[in-house]
C-alpha cells in the first residue's frame, strides 16, 4: 500500500522557493485503479514523481508497505523503481534504432537478467499486448497505439505491482486511447494498482477511484460506487 502523510514539495532556484504540494494525503491500496486529475501547474506531475520514486518530498513521509522510505538514499529508491514500478509516458521514449523487443527487455538488463531470459520475457510481454506479430519492428515502423503498447509491455517486464502513465493517451485519437485504456483496465483485473494522471474525463472514467489537484492540494475525491 502506498501512504502520504503531510507531504509536501518545495523547488528552490537560487533564492526563489516555488511550493509545488502542500500536505498531501492519501493512501492507494493495492490492486486499485486511480486517476489523478488537475489543471497544468496543479501539481499533479510532481505527485506521480514522488510515488514513482523519481522524486522526493521537501517534508512529510512516505509508506510504502509500512516502510517509511522518504529518508532512502537514490541507489535505494532505483532499487525500489526497478522493482515495483513501471511506468509508462505520454512520448513513449522507446529507443529508435532498436527493435521493439530490445526495447521492452531494456529493464531487464539493468537487473542482470540473461540475455535468453530477458528476449523470453520481452516476447510474452508483447504477446500480452498483442504486439507477437510486431517483435522485430523498430518504433518507427509502428503506429502511435503500438509504440504505446510497446512502452506498456516496457513497463511490464519487471512484474511491477504499481503501473504509473503519465497522460498515456494523450499523443493518441479517441479510438486508439480507448484501446490503451481498456488495456489498463485488464492489467488492473489482474490484480495490477494502475495510477493513471491525467487531464482528460474520459480517461479518468477508467478509474473506480478519481482525486483532483489545484494550486498543490486535494480539493476533492471521488470513487465509483457501481
Amino acid at each position: 500500500m502506498i501512504k502520504l502523510i503531510n507531504v509536501s514539495k518545495v523547488y528552490v532556484n537560487g533564492s526563489l522557493k516555488v511550493p509545488v504540494l502542500h500536505d498531501i494525503n492519501l493512501e492507494i491500496d493495492d490492486g486499485e485503479f486511480v486517476a489523478i486529475m488537475g489543471p497544468s501547474g496543479s501539481g499533479k506531475s510532481t505527485l506521480m514523481n514522488i510515488i514513482g520514486f523519481l522524486d522526493k518530498p521537501t517534508s512529510g513521509t512516505y509508506e510504502l508497505n509500512g516502510t517509511k522510505i522518504d529518508s532512502f538514499h537514490e541507489n535505494e529508491l532505483a532499487k525500489l523503481r526497478n522493482q515495483h514500478v513501471g511506468f509508462v509516458f505520454q512520448q513513449y521514449f522507446l529507443f529508435p534504432r532498436q527493435s521493439a523487443l530490445k526495447n521492452v527487455a531494456a529493464p531487464l538488463v539493468y537487473a542482470n537478467v540473461s540475455r535468453r531470459k530477458r528476449e523470453q520475457k520481452a516476447k510474452e510481454m508483447l504477446e500480452k499486448v498483442g504486439l507477437e506479430d510486431r517483435v522485430n519492428h523498430l518504433p518507427n515502423e509502428l503506429s502511435g497505439g503500438q509504440k504505446q503498447r510497446v512502452a506498456i509491455a516496457r513497463a511490464l517486464v519487471n512484474d511491477p505491482e504499481i503501473i504509473l502513465a503519465d497522460e498515456p493517451t494523450g499523443a493518441l485519437d479517441t479510438q486508439t486511447g480507448k484501446q490503451i485504456m481498456d488495456l489498463f483496465k485488464r492489467l488492473n483485473t489482474e490484480g495490477k494498482t494502475i495510477i493513471v494522471v491525467t487531464h482528460e474525463a474520459e480517461v479518468a472514467k477508467y478509474a473506480e477511484r478519481v482525486i483532483h489537484l489545484r494550486d498543490g492540494k486535494i480539493t476533492e475525491e471521488r470513487r465509483d460506487t457501481a
